[in-house]
Order: C-alpha cells, then structure tokens, then sequence
C-alpha cells in the first residue's frame, strides 16, 4: 500500500508463518520520520547515527525501557531484546507508618490482572516477603495498582524482587524480519528505513507517471477548445451547416487549423533554457499525424472534435474563454513539472521529505506525538547491593560450612583475657573455621581446600545475628563430597577489573607454593574453576594478592616458619601444581602464609591452648624457599600446636575465634612483643574443652570506648 510513512517500525509487527517468525517493537513517529530525513539527506549515515535519533522503541503502555545494550543490538543486527520496566512510584499510608508502592505504567503487553494473580501466588508462597495486600485502584484517569509493605520494609528492595520474579519486568524479543522484495530478510534497523524510502521513490514516481498521464490527456482536451476558440467563426458555420453531429465531427477533423496560443506552448522555450518537445506533451497513443504539425497548422484528434461539439455555448463568453486558456497554460506547466521529477531524483527525494513533514507536522507535534516510553541509558542489574548503605561486615564460616555475614559494629572492644561474644551458633562437633573483613559492596574470591575457585560478591552473604548458624555453603556453590570453602579473599579497588600485574598466591598444607596472574580468574564459571591442582593428600591452606614484590612466610603447626622472595616462585598457570616452598617433617603441615608488607609490621601467632606473642617481622630473615625454617614460637605441652599466624601493627585490633564459636575483639598493643624463642602469653581465656581456632586482623576500627565504658569492661572483668 502507498503509505507515506514506515507502519513496520511505527506500529510495529508480529507474527509466526511457516518456517520463521518476526517480532518488531513499535516505535515514536517523530523520531522514525526524522531517521527516514536524515537517511534521505544522507545516505551513507551509519546505523549508529540513525541510533542517535532513534535510541530505542516507544511503547503505547509507556513504562520505562530499562537499558539499551541489547535494543542497540536489535537495531545492528536485526535480532536483540528490550528490557522493560514498569514505572513506580513510593506512597506513604497508615499515617506514615508503611509504605506503598503504585505501579503507575505496565510493560507493553503485560496484562494487569494476570500481573497481579501472579504476585499474589509468589506472596502465598512466601517467594517474596513484605507484602501485605495488593490492589487495583485504576479508572478511567488511568492505572494505578497499589501494593501495600509491611511495617518496616524497605519499598526499593521489595521492588527490586517484584522486578525479577514478575512481569512488572519484562523482555519484547526483537526479531525485525520482513518480506523485502518478496522473500523473508531479517533486517536492521537502517535496511527497514532504506526499503522504506525504495517504496516511496517507486510510489512517488508512479504517482507521478499517472498524474502525467491525466494531465495530458486534460491538456489534449483543452489544446483543442483553445484551437476552436481561436477559429470559433469558422467552427460554428461547420457545426451550423452540418446536418448531423458525426458529419460536423469529420468536417472538423479534416481540416488542419491555426492557434497563434496553441503554437506558442508547444513551440516556447522552457524555465531552464531548454526547447519544448511537443511529443512529450502529447497523450499516449495519440497518431502522429495528429497535433501540431511541422507546417504550424492544428490537426484535431476524434476526442477533442468530440469535446468541441458538447461546449456549451455560455464558454464562449469571453471569462469563459479566458479561464479555458488559463486552464490551459496552467496544465501545460503542471506537464513540465512532472517531466522535471521524472528526470531528477533529487525531486522525487525533496518529495518524499516534504511528505514525511507534514505527517510529522499533523501528527507528531501534539501530546500524542510525543514519546512515552522512558529510557534508562545507564542501566544495570539493580541488586540489594546497590539498595543499602556500604557497611563493614564480619563474615564467618564454620568447619561444616555455615556461612553468614554481620555489621563490624555489632561487636565492641575489650580487654586481653575477656571472655567475648558468641559470633555465632554451633552445632555439636563444628565451630568457626574462617573469619574474613570485608565491605558489602566488595568482591570476594573463595578457594576451596580442594584447589577450586568460585565468585562471591560480600552482600550475596546471607546475613544473620550473633545467635544463628548461617547458611550451608553448599547451597550457594557446586562443592562437591568433602570440599569446603576455607579461603575468602577480597578484591576491592583496581583489583576488580583483575590487572594481569598482580597476583595470586597460594600455599598448600604440604609445603607447595604457586603464583598465579589475576587475570587468569577473570571468568570464573558457576560450578567453580581450577586455581591450583593438588597432590593426593594435599589440600589449599591459604591465598592472597601479591604485585610479585613482596616476601612470603610460610608457618608449619610444629611452629617453625620460612620466609623468602616471592620472585623466588615463578608465575605459572592455573592447572600447574606449584613449586616447593617449606619442607616439612613428618606428622606436620602448613598452617598459614602470610604476605609481608613492610618492616614495621609484627607476626602475630596463636597456638590451640590460647597462648600466643607477637614478634617483629625483622627477627624472620629471608632463605631460600623449600628449607626447614627457622622457630616462630617454642612448642610446648601448655601451647599445644600453633593453629594461627597473622601480620599486625601495634594499633591494629585482631578477632579471636574458637572452636566452640566464641568471638573476642582485642587490641594488639596489648599483647607484648617477644622474641621468636619464646612461648608467649594469654590470648584468650578459654572454657575446658574448647580450643583457638584462628584469629584475624580488623582493617578498620571503630571509635574507642570512652574511658567510662573501659572501667566498665575492668570492673566486670572485661565480659560485658
């Protein structure tokens, strides 16, 4: 059909036939017809400039178009996806006790009542909580569904489930295939425009072949009342004498006549310097020996005598007569007009605009005409993440594989010796085995003694109160029989987008050290990826990030400790095995590694019976890698095994955790500072039975207690 603007693009299509299907997003007038302009002005526009002005759909329903990655890829391509969303905004009721959320504009083709039995069935079954009623409040002033919160729940977050499990978020897949010269074509976004602007060219020049042909056709008729007039005397003696109408139509074809007007239109230069041919004034099918001839005499054709024989006699008035010749010159220019857009396809382009304006002009400048549809260009997966306030958390996992995370804040400090906190709830046989400082907002790889890696983000970390156990980690990674996740390491900073000149390095119970570039975990893959390949035996005991300029110390539980380059070790891949970094004697492992960072810093190292000490870096001299060691603390019957070792600065506080799940927070400066040939003092009073399991150093602290607060901790014996 004709039409003067693209109704694929405007209106949109979809459909299945036999074999393939399309699916084509509606879109805004005004924006289509300024990319069909631009594209008639300049043909060689790329499809990114015609993205510029188109920058994605305009749905009817409006709502909001949430990103664009994948409506540019539609618009390329042919084939790509438009995320939608639902536009909402936040009401306080109940006095401004609760809040509600009304849903104000739905996706397109999103049908409301099903939207709403839907949230009902995910609030039933308790797959989104904080909901306590749904209702429909739309009228003819236009939608508005209210979705009423619980008493102290956060609108943003329950939102943001309602996005990911209802069609209050839903995706139109763009799949723009259409029939271009009969066979099926997936197009992009400029082929559509392109085949567009071909049909106008082709319905513009056949509308103006055919309003050439009437035009001839109406100025052969008037060429020959123009003839008639200008002979009119002799014209109505013929007619007058004639005894019938056939014989007076002869009589007029037979003789040749003369038009000082007709002569001149037909012989007179043309507006752009050129000389009129007359043949293209001439109707189809009209014999040559018809018209004006060579000798400047007008040959009548049976059509005009015709024409002549039925003019009334009130045309020959002389306003009659002038508005026939008028008629007359004002065809023969329209014939010439038409012959100018023929030749030139520069016309038929100026056409074509001029056509596309004025829709635009009718119809676009309006409040209908304007788009609906909101874009959201910066756009991304909005998660719990980005719905709180960045906070420092304690996140903990137990030898069964518990993990949850809670608020540093919780927790308060107190004196060496203090009984402490319970961290978290145990059950029989299990206590606390990792203890790790992080902020909700950083990255967090987790290696798993047996060598794999997987990805954590610190708020995907369940959280939980002082009192519970947390959640199996087997439900939030693949682990397979007897795998457990035993080191968490952050990623914060630059370290995020993994810089290939840092490291990781990771050490193994049985004494084997391997350096990694970061970059090669870049991809880690839901079921996890190798970080170090493991004898049999062997598991992982410890990993950090490294530049390749530092020291590293290995601690053995028989309390011995190495300490030489990380240059010693050579990058390797991430299938390698590594290379030896302690020899051990028989019966003992690898406890910790520690990364030195400067000579200010002190080893501080814990043994199972709750003593420990805190010695200078200096007093650890570098050796080669792969030797015994040197004595990190003396062993004894009243220290048992070491079972901690970290690097601290005297004002650092540290976290104490033991098997039983009690947690205390202490400072460093309280703990003196011996040699390594010592056994050290108390760390941690401990109930019979119970054992330290390890202990972790706080990055940031909090405001100290005010001096009431620490007579407090020394009147009750530090256990508030």
């Amino acid at each position: 059909m004709p039409t003067r603007l693209p109704n694929l693009l405007v209106n949109g299509s979809g459909g299945i036939a036999v074999g393939m299907a399309t699916n084509i997003p509606p879109h805004n007038l005004n924006e289509v017809v300024d990319a069909c302009l631009h594209l008639l002005r300049n043909p060689e526009a790329t499809i990114d400039e015609l993205m510029e002005i188109v920058p994605a759909p305009d749905f009817p329903t409006a709502g909001i178009i949430y990103g664009i990655n994948g409506v540019k890829d539609g618009y390329r391509t042919g084939r790509g996806k438009v995320v939608m969303r639902a536009k909402c905004h936040f009401e306080d009721i109940d006095k401004g006790q609760r809040q509600a959320i009304i849903v104000d504009e739905l996706p397109y083709q999103v049908n409301k009542k099903t939207l709403q039995e839907r949230m009902a069935e995910l609030v039933h079954e308790k797959k989104i909580e904080g909901i306590s009623h749904i209702q429909d409040e739309s009228d003819k002033s236009g939608m508005r569904l209210v979705i009423e919160l619980k008493r102290g729940e956060v609108p943003e977050v329950v939102l943001n489930n309602l996005y990911k499990q209802t069609q209050l978020q839903d995706t139109f897949g763009m799949n723009m295939v259409a029939l271009v010269d009969g066979q099926p074509k997936l197009c992009n976004l400029k082929d559509l425009i392109e085949v567009f602007l071909q049909h106008r060219r082709e319905v513009v020049t056949r509308r103006t072949v055919f309003n050439l042909r009437k035009a001839r056709e109406r100025g052969h008729v008037l060429e020959g009342l123009a003839v008639a007039l200008a002979n009119i005397d002799d014209f109505i003696a013929i007619i007058r004498n004639a005894p019938t109408p056939p014989v007076a139509k002869v009589e007029l074809m037979a003789k040749p006549w003369d038009s000082k007007l007709v002569r001149e239109m037909l012989t007179r230069s043309r507006a752009d310097g050129g000389v009129i041919n007359a043949d293209d004034y001439r109707p189809d099918g009209l014999e040559k020996s018809l018209g004006m001839g060579s000798d400047g005499l007008y040959r009548l054709s049976e059509t005009q005598a015709q024409e002549i024989l039925q003019m009334r006699l009130q045309r020959l008035t002389g306003l009659e007569q002038d508005k026939i010749v008028a008629e007359y010159k004002e065809v023969m220019a329209e014939i010439e007009d038409l012959l100018d857009i023929l030749a030139k396809a520069e016309r038929v382009s100026t056409i074509i605009g001029e056509e596309l304006s004025a829709i635009k002009t009718e119809f676009g400048q309006t409040k209908k005409g304007a788009r609906r549809s909101l874009v959201e260009h910066s756009s991304f997966d909005l998660s719990t993440e980005d719905l709180i306030t960045p906070t420092d958390m304690v996140v903990t996992l137990s030898h069964s594989g518990y993990i949850k995370s809670q608020p540093l804040s919780e927790y308060r400090a107190q004196k060496r010796g203090g009984r402490g906190k319970q961290a978290t709830a145990t059950k029989e046989d299990d206590w606390v085995d990792q203890l790790f400082i992080a902020n909700t907002h950083d990255y967090i790889l987790c290696f798993s003694n047996r060598g794999r890696l997987y990805w954590l983000k610190v708020w995907e970390v369940p959280q939980g109160s002082r009192g519970s156990r947390g959640r199996p980690i087997v439900n939030m990674f693949p682990l397979q029989d007897g795998e457990k996740i035993n080191v968490v390491l952050p990623l914060t900073g630059d370290k995020r987008s993994f810089p290939a000149d840092q490291y990781v390095f990771m050490a193994t119970s049985m004494g084997t050290v391997k350096k990694t570039a970061l970059d090669e975990f870049n991809n880690p893959r839901k079921g996890g990826i190798i970080a170090v390949n493991l004898d049999d035996g062997d598991y992982l005991i410890g990993a950090a990030l490294t530049d390749g300029q530092h020291d590293v110390m290995l601690f053995s539980d028989g309390g011995k400790a190495v300490r030489f380059d990380e240059n010693d070790v050579r990058p390797l891949g991430r299938q390698a095995r590594g290379v030896r970094g302690m020899t051990l004697e028989d019966g003992q492992s690898v406890i910790a590694m520690l990364v030195a960072e400067d000579e200010q810093q002190s080893v501080l190292t814990a043994t199972e019976n709750g003593y420990g000490k805190r010695t200078s870096i200096t007093e650890y001299t570098r050796h080669g890698r792969g030797t015994k060691g040197m004595i990190a603390i003396t062993q004894s019957e009243r220290n048992g095994k070491v079972v901690a070792a970290t690097l601290v600065h005297a004002d650092d506080e540290i976290m104490l955790i033991t098997d039983k799940g009690v947690l205390v927070r202490t400072r460093v400066s309280e703990i003196r500072e011996l040699g390594r040939a010592t056994q050290g003092v108390t760390l941690i009073g401990l109930d019979e039975g119970s054992k330290l399991s390890g202990l972790q150093r706080i990055v940031e602290n909090d405001a100290n207690p005010t001096d009431g607060e620490a007579a407090a901790e020394e009147e009750h014996g530090g256990n508030t």
